[in-house]
């Protein structure tokens, strides 16, 4: 019986899990399909996981940033912390 249940909140845990492509989906339009488009901000994407999760935590509590903070900021306002974990996650394994 306990394994049914483990079993049944993993598989409810994947259903409700952040789907860093999809949250990504809203990035592309400045950032890229990759995450290379430098047009706007200068830089490509890049980092591991746990960096980019931290850059984008800093834009949420206003902690980080530089000339474009205040478009980041809006960008990331309504993230939870799941979809921010998530959408990390995605954009270090862009290539």
């Amino acid at each position: 019986m306990k394994k049914i249940v483990l079993g049944l909140s993993l598989t409810a845990a994947a259903l409700f899990a952040a789907d860093g492509a999809a949250v990504y989906s809203k990035c592309v339009a400045c950032h890229g399909k990759d995450g290379q488009n430098t047009a706007i901000s200068g830089v490509a994407l890049s980092g591991d996981a746990a960096s980019i999760e931290k850059k984008l935590n800093g834009y949420k509590d206003g902690s980080f940033g530089g000339a474009k903070k205040a478009m980041m900021v809006g960008q990331v306002a309504s993230l939870s912390a799941d979809d921010i974990k998530a959408v990390s996650a995605h954009i270090a394994g862009l290539k």
